[in-house]
């Protein structure tokens, strides 16, 4: 279980093809604060840890991972951002992240606005449920809020703080992105619709 609150940006080292599977290698700050076995969200994607070697840990993606999520597009040198599991007890500074991502975007548009920027993306319209004003939205692992949704796209506002400190400085329009929509809302829109 995550926050969507990104602790900081790892650097992709190596990526080695085992079969369907990828191995990732990935250099990030608290490497030495990790331990074998534990998860750690990649851009919204909850992934386990399986070796560790000096500043650099290793993880692996299954081919659902990557038919579901951006991470097949996933280079050497790309900044992923990345975040702990929470620790029970601690704030819930964001919203809760499973780190099960549900679909990819992508960015339709980048707005600079004096200060901040403004990010419009794409997203299959069957998610329209799943999307409301001032509701809570996990992009690449970052907790936002959603702006003026409609059927097939929404905006965000990324302020100075966030865009510095997590890959959302690195995309472009026509970049993908990994989606995850609130757990809570998931739950509601299934449930009516076994009601209904």
């Amino acid at each position: 279980m995550f926050t969507g609150i990104v602790e900081a940006l790892g650097s992709v080292e190596s990526i080695i093809r085992q079969g369907s599977n990828l191995d990732i290698v990935i250099n990030c700050s608290f490497t030495s604060e990790l331990q074998i076995d534990q998860s750690v969200s990649h851009n919204g994607i909850c992934l386990t840890v399986t070796k560790i070697e000096g500043d650099s840990y290793h993880v692996t993606a299954v081919d659902e991972t990557l038919q579901k999520t951006n991470l097949n597009k996933c280079l050497v040198g790309h900044k992923i951002n990345l975040e702990r599991c929470m620790e029970l007890g601690g704030r819930l500074d964001g919203h809760i992240v499973q780190g099960h991502v549900d679909t990819v975007g992508t960015c339709v548009s980048i707005e600079d606005v004096d200060g901040s920027w403004n990010f419009k993306f794409a997203y299959p319209a069957h998610y329209a449920g799943l999307v409301i004003d001032k509701g809570s939205i996990c992009i690449n692992g970052t907790s936002l809020t959603v702006i003026s949704p409609t059927k097939d796209h929404f905006s965000v506002t990324i302020i100075p703080y966030t865009f510095e400190h997590t890959n959302f400085h690195t995309l472009k329009v026509g970049s993908l992105v990994n989606l995850e929509f609130d757990i809570l809302g998931k739950y509601i829109v299934r449930n009516l619709n076994l009601t209904s």
